[in-house]
């Protein structure tokens, strides 16, 4: 009875409300309402994952597998909003759910058995200590979860870059020159990894991480984001 009234208490104290819609979340509720994981503009990627535009984006680029996005990016749209959550919102256990949520999809359509470990692309030191973690990497832990594929931080970023908003798919490409390292203490060689990030838009990062992790012996390199657009 006593546990009941300290959840009421809390409840009232801090509101668990849907980071959509800002209704207030029942129990079994994480971060999203049943309504709005509903309306979310889940893609069919994962139907055709090397055939489809976000594979026609990196061909050039890297020589990546598979290429997925969880959700369609829409300037506006509810994927805009939640990635704007875990940006500025300090939401960490959001891209975690939507980690787990995606995974549920591909473990469903057989892809459960595809990857050796799942990598995050990593933010740089000082930016992952001003928001407080890396939602690449939270996404990547749901992810790993629905899954059962283990998640290794086997990328550093060793150079702080501007950012990439303005710039040309070539530019960003440029931009991108060097950033990336292999962890001393990742172990990779000939193993199929799950590229992540938060946002695919013209892939110069993905591709940059992907090279990076090809180049010191991975057997191959798939991608897979939390949403993707044009």
């Amino acid at each position: 009875m006593r546990l009941f009234f300290v959840k009421d208490f809390l409840d009232l104290v801090f509101p668990r409300n849907c980071l959509l819609c800002g209704r207030s979340l029942y129990d079994h509720e994480n971060n999203l309402c049943t309504i709005c994981k509903g309306t979310l503009p889940i893609t069919s990627y994962h139907l055709r994952p090397i055939d489809n535009d976000l594979c026609d984006k990196v061909k050039g680029l890297s020589t990546v597998g598979m290429v997925m996005a969880y959700l369609k990016f829409t300037k506006g749209g509810n994927s805009q909003k939640l990635l704007h959550q875990l940006k500025y919102r300090n939401k960490p256990q959001l891209a975690k759910e939507l980690g787990s949520m995606y995974g549920k999809i591909l473990s469903d359509t057989g892809f459960d058995k595809s990857w050796d470990m799942i990598v995050p692309v990593p933010l740089h030191p000082l930016k992952q200590s001003r928001r407080g973690y890396n939602q690449s990497e939270q996404f990547g832990l749901g992810l790993s979860q629905s899954l059962s594929v283990k998640l290794e931080n086997a990328l550093i970023r060793g150079k702080f870059t501007e950012t990439q908003t303005q710039k040309s798919r070539l530019q960003r490409m440029d931009n991108m020159d060097e950033v990336f390292q292999i962890s001393p203490y990742a172990s990779i060689s000939d193993k199929s990894i799950l590229l992540v990030d938060d946002v695919m838009t013209t892939g110069a990062t993905l591709c940059a991480c992907a090279n990076v992790l090809l180049a010191n012996g991975a057997k191959n390199v798939d991608l897979v984001t939390i949403a993707a657009g044009g």
